[in-house]
């Protein structure tokens, strides 16, 4: 029984090929542009002025390489065409009119009729070829003509006098020399083209780039003005929704966003305000009730240590929600403060260790700073020996490290001591009332201020703490 065999199909190899092009190009493309965005300008400025430019540049590029290529050569070609043919009759008369031994009427005439200036040189050796010019249209349309209507030998000169070329012919016992104005052989107008045409881009680039700084400052302030909001600072003075019609609707849904946000913070703090003032009532209340009652002291010991429990709660609660948002921008005195620290050091029977670089003046919402620096250096106090408090304030930037040599923090529980309430059953506990709310205080007084705080290793054996905000 015969059996048959499927062939497989010719184009294969092919087919699969293509596919895997087309597979691989648009990793390509996209290769090709995140690098084109590597070296691309990260400023809006500068995008749009390569969005103007760019273009303004590849169209006359191609238009002046145009130009050359057709006209200017084409005119070249054909002056070079008409002064050859007029030295090419030149020769013609001397060689049709030998017994006129100086060619005197001839000479005569190339200067009156033909603007050339000719003369008779001894038969010596034509000299050697000078260095062609780099633009060399001239030359190569002069020499193209020459071997065509005259075809002996030549040599002619296009670099030394810019006004005038000259050309040799080699004749039988002579040499005809001919100077001839540049402008005859070359069409030397067309700088006048070009000087229009960057002239032209110069005047349109000083109305375009005004015209892109105006509508890019809007967006400038913009960004300032929210920048500004998120470390906590006043918006400007004079920020108001101007430019283009879409950044004014950002601006304007900026604005509203804002005082939303205002608005919710200032109601939750009046709330939080009034449950305060009435819980601390009803407080004081079980006090006096307790301090009346008769009864075992050690109840009432235990009472009044629950009530004080929940005082301080309800205190660092309020304190966490508030968080210190009605408080302005100033200046607060780093060195000052690191003073303070020493005393504190003395007074807990710590060693402390301060460092100070770049201007110790910054500007922060002063109070809240302070609290934030206390809550995380307070911590370090109370469960280690050695600290040490480096602040560096820079660019733009302050980084406040703090290092100790107490129990530390597990890896896997720093993000989690942030939380609201969250004590530590090891190790060490971040908050002195116990009521969880020390770091989440002091994180959510850095990031009010643009900034963060992270938790690490410290070399000191203990835990480090890494404060950093916009300054």
């Amino acid at each position: 029984m015969a059996t048959t065999q499927l062939e497989k199909p010719k184009d294969g190899g092919f087919g699969v090929l293509a596919r895997r092009t087309l597979r691989a190009m648009p990793r390509a493309w996209n290769r090709f542009w995140r690098l084109v965005a590597l070296y691309m300008p990260k400023r809006l400025y500068a995008r749009s002025l390569i969005i103007v430019i760019a273009p303004m540049i590849l169209l006359q590029s191609v238009v002046a390489f145009v130009f050359m290529e057709r006209h200017w050569q084409t005119v070249t070609q054909r002056l070079s065409q008409a002064t050859i043919s007029d030295i090419a009759a030149v020769i013609d008369m001397m060689e049709t009119y030998p017994h006129d031994a100086d060619y005197a009427n001839i000479i005569r005439i190339a200067q009156d009729r033909m603007q050339l200036k000719v003369d008779l040189l001894p038969p010596d050796p034509l000299p050697p070829p000078g260095p062609k010019p780099f633009f060399s249209i001239l030359d190569e349309a002069l020499s193209s003509e020459i071997t065509k209507q005259i075809n002996r030998p030549f040599w002619i000169d296009t670099v030394g006098n810019s006004n005038v070329v000259e050309v040799r012919v080699q004749l039988e016992g002579k040499v005809l020399r001919v100077f001839v104005r540049r402008s005859q052989a070359y069409a030397s107008n067309t700088h006048i083209f070009l000087i229009w045409m960057v002239g032209t881009s110069l005047v349109l680039l000083m109305i375009a780039i005004p015209f892109l700084r105006n509508q890019i400052r809007p967006i400038l302030t913009l960004a300032e003005a929210a920048e500004s909001f998120g470390k906590g600072r006043p918006m400007p003075r004079d920020f108001r929704p101007r430019g283009a019609e879409e950044v004014r609707r950002a601006g304007f849904a900026f604005i509203q966003m804002r005082e939303r946000i205002e608005r919710q913070i200032e109601q939750r703090t009046a709330m939080l305000t009034g449950v305060s003032h009435d819980l601390r009532t009803i407080l004081t209340r079980f006090k006096l009730q307790l301090a009346l009652a008769g009864g075992k002291s050690e109840t009432k010991a235990a009472l009044n240590q629950d009530i004080d429990d929940m005082q301080s709660m309800l205190e660092g609660y309020l304190s966490f929600a508030r968080g210190e948002a009605a408080e302005d921008t100033g200046r607060f005195d780093l060195k000052t403060y690191l003073q303070k620290l020493g005393e504190e050091a003395q007074l807990r029977g710590c060693k402390l260790t301060t460092t100070l670089t770049g201007d110790p003046a910054v500007h922060v919402r002063p109070n809240a700073f302070a609290r934030l620096l206390s809550n995380v250096i307070g911590n370090a106090f109370r469960y280690a020996k050695t600290v040490e408090v480096h602040a560096n304030h820079g660019r733009g930037s302050l980084t406040v490290t703090i290092d100790d040599d107490g129990p530390g923090i597990a890896a896997d529980k720093r993000e989690e001591v942030f939380k609201p309430f969250l004590r530590l059953d090891e190790a060490r506990n971040l908050d002195a009332s116990g009521t969880g709310l020390g770091l989440s205080i002091a994180r959510d007084i850095a990031r009010s201020h643009g900034g963060d705080i992270s938790l690490e290793d410290s070399p000191l054996g203990g835990l480090r703490a890494v404060i950093k905000v916009p300054a």
